[in-house]
């Protein structure tokens, strides 16, 4: 159990991790090679060439098909809504029955079809895949074990597919069919009878339980290919990861406790960059080369339950308030090979193991961040030089040094938690020098490479065995929040407010001034009536 938990379980009621929405993406393998697309309809359909007519055909069929299974399921299609497609199709869930197709949604999205180029005239053509925008139909069904699910599927012609499920309501059924008793709200569970059951359920998924869905709805709405065609030419949709969420919940026994937290969480990433939808907590520039965001902010201020969301490459972490007393942890990836997972389904207990590590990881971090430390003589030791076995003399770490910290703000970001702390000093480059508030020419890679030195030689970072990467330890870690906090949330304000203080607040009443500015007025205060009773005052 990590420190966040252990620090918190006394207002905690329970707690369960679990996926939340999975996307999955289908494909049939043997189409993703025009030459098998030529192979398959000159062997079974005895079609040859496959003209642009064949294939639009294809998509007419697909299209009649839908319109008449439609009026024989009782489930109308839709044009797709510009809102919440979630919310907008909630209704035809009432009363649905297992196995049931509710509702239609058509809308025009991007998927790759297989195109014909040629001419009539010669009837000679040849087969390309193409990006193409068109209509596309999503299924909307109350399957018999994970519930609320869609899917959708292209119809032209290889009939690509996109299956979303959410376990929240595969475990919600298997809940039921053990009579144990929970109140679910929408993609959470509020209250259970039983959380070491529901968690056992949650860590029962396993790929079968995936495929066994994809492939039963998959075969019914794709109806093009005979049975004949399905077992000699294995023309069956074969899943992959498209995009993943998986959620840590803590639910609190009270609002106030849970509200008092996220808030305490906030206000802790305020000084380190300024919020409201930009860069705070170790932000991180995006160069033109890199492939992803590396940077967390804050977003949503002006809403109750304001969001902490960490990018990292094709994925983010969030951090939010839901359902009154639920503080939920999310990592999602739109491409789970971030995290050195493959797509294939089989993968799914190590991506599950991944996505829980950066949980584990997260929270860490964020305890680390609300709780204080003091120092019990270590930080004398880490001002003072140190001298290597090679008798060459590396200098000590300062509490006010500007290449220091700005080196530290780089070290900590929420992003090195789903890289598994790994950097190369490129990376640290430059961040560390728009912390300096210069750029990379002035602030040099080599004089990067000489701060990180320091830190190395007291062992809070290490470099990688065989590489030029380097990993921040856990207690280097902590010692960079710590010197943060000193410089940024003690001196750096406390400073400001004597020698810089901002007129308007002298004339804002007390009531009304924040609690973090009242404790920092008491601090000067006291600081004040320190130095009269020292006899330091200026005269």
């Amino acid at each position: 159990m990590n420190a966040f938990y252990e620090h918190h379980k006394n207002s905690i009621r329970f707690q369960y991790r679990c996926f939340d929405r999975i996307l999955l993406n289908g494909l049939i393998q043997p189409f993703q090679q025009e030459a098998r697309v030529v192979g398959f309809f000159g062997t079974y359909r005895d079609v040859y060439p496959v003209s642009r007519d064949v294939l639009r055909e294809i998509a007419t069929q697909f299209q009649n098909w839908a319109i008449n299974r439609s009026k024989k399921w009782g489930a109308p299609i839709l044009d797709a809504p510009e809102g919440r497609r979630d919310d907008f199709v909630l209704p035809y869930f009432t009363a649905a029955k297992p196995d049931q197709v509710v509702c239609i949604l058509k809308a025009r999205e991007p998927a790759r079809i297989m195109t014909a180029i040629g001419t009539k005239k010669e009837n000679r053509w040849r087969l390309e895949l193409k990006q193409r925008w068109v209509h596309q139909y999503n299924f909307y069904i109350n399957d018999s074990e994970w519930g609320r699910m869609f899917i959708r599927v292209c119809p032209y012609f290889p009939f690509s597919a996109r299956v979303c499920l959410n376990q929240h309501h595969w475990i919600a059924n298997r809940l039921k069919q053990r009579g144990i008793r929970f109140r679910q709200s929408t993609n959470a569970f509020a209250s259970c009878a039983d959380p070491k059951v529901l968690q056992e359920i949650a860590d029962s998924l396993a790929a079968k339980d995936l495929l066994r869905c994809g492939r039963k709805w998959l075969a019914q709405l794709t109806p093009f290919f005979t049975e004949r065609e399905r077992k000699q030419a294995g023309v069956e949709h074969r899943l992959f990861f498209s995009q993943i969420e998986y959620c840590d919940n803590l639910i609190f026994s009270r609002r106030a406790a849970v509200d008092q937290l996220s808030q305490r969480l906030i206000d802790a990433n305020r000084t380190i960059g300024q919020p409201n939808k930009i860069s705070v907590i170790f932000g991180r520039k995006i160069l033109k080369n890199h492939a992803g965001k590396l940077q967390t902010v804050i977003e949503d201020l002006d809403l109750p339950n304001p969001v902490i969301r960490s990018h990292y490459k094709n994925g983010f972490l969030k951090q939010y308030v839901r359902d009154d007393s639920n503080l939920r942890t999310e990592p999602a990836t739109n491409n789970v090979t971030d995290y050195g997972v493959g797509k294939a389904l089989e993968n799914l207990p190590q991506l599950k193991e991944k996505l829980s590590s950066i949980i584990d990881r997260y929270h860490v971090v964020q305890q680390d961040i609300l709780e204080s430390f003091l120092d019990r003589g270590q930080l004398q030791r880490l001002i003072q030089p140190t001298v290597l076995p090679n008798g060459k003399r590396i200098p000590g770490l300062k509490l006010d040094h500007p290449r220091q910290l700005a080196l530290m703000h780089a070290l900590v970001r929420f992003s090195h938690i789903a890289a598994q702390d790994s950097f190369s000093t490129a990376e640290l480059h430059a961040d560390t020098a728009k912390s300096l508030g210069c750029t990379t020419a002035d602030y040099t890679l080599a004089s990067l490479r000489y701060d990180l030195s320091k830190l190395r030689a007291k062992g809070l970072v290490r470099r990688l065995d065989k590489s030029r990467r380097y990993r921040l330890t856990a207690d280097g870690y902590r010692i960079c929040v710590v010197y943060l906090k000193l410089f940024e949330k003690l001196y750096a304000p406390l400073t400001s407010a004597i020698l810089k203080p901002i007129q308007y607040d002298r004339r804002l009443v007390h009531s009304k001034t924040s609690q973090l500015d009242k404790l920092y007025r008491a601090v000067i205060a006291s600081l004040d009536q320190l130095v009269d009773a020292a006899g330091l005052k200026v005269a």
